[in-house]
């Protein structure tokens, strides 16, 4: 593979951005690709927004992705995705979960949630949006959502079949939640068709 393959993830503090980022980052390195992901963490510590940048390929050089660079964005709260569509290709893939996270400034009154609609995202790009608190529901814990999008990505890249993904999982996270983030990789994986 000589292409290298740009994947941002989006997301507010607290949803597990990062460790989905870090469990994709690992098992491309373990299949044997050159990774590189770099991750900003903004004001997540007070809702704000964090991003995480993932650049795989035979040797990739940057792990930073460029406006109009991204072949695939995974929203992991709804507003979000429309803060990083100038980052997408023409032809670039969203899987966007339905999820909401209202910011203080929403709920004070001072500002509208943002009211961009899955047909307006649709006109940018090709869009998947996954119920990923739901799925993370019936996994056993809403905390499991960025799992559940790391299911969506990766069958959305076609790579569900070609890495142990359950086995990433149990070196990656505590053993008491283990089983629940297992289901909900597959519960994300099978959401996209």
């Amino acid at each position: 593979m000589d292409k290298v393959t740009s994947i941002l993830l989006v997301g507010v503090g607290g949803q597990g951005t990062i460790l989905a980022s870090k469990l994709f980052s690992e098992a491309m390195a373990e299949e044997g690709f050159d990774v590189k992901m770099s991750e900003i963490h903004g004001m997540s510590q007070r809702g704000g927004g964090v991003s995480t940048q993932i650049r795989y390929g035979k040797k990739v050089y940057s792990p930073i992705i460029g406006e109009g660079c991204a072949d695939i964005l995974v929203s992991m709260e709804t507003a979000e995705s429309a803060r990083w569509l100038n980052y997408l290709k023409p032809d670039a893939k969203l899987i966007i979960s339905d999820y909401r996270i209202y910011p203080p400034e929403v709920l004070s009154g001072r500002e509208e949630y943002p009211q961009t609609t899955i047909e307006d995202l649709s006109k940018v790009a090709d869009v998947t949006v996954v119920h990923a608190e739901k799925l993370a529901l019936e996994a056993g814990s809403a905390k499991c959502m960025n799992i559940v999008l790391l299911g969506a990505l990766v069958k959305g890249l076609g790579l569900e079949n070609s890495v142990d993904w359950n086995g990433i999982i149990e070196k990656t996270v505590k053993p008491a939640f283990i089983e629940m983030n297992k289901k909900a990789f597959r519960l994300g994986v099978e959401a996209v068709s």
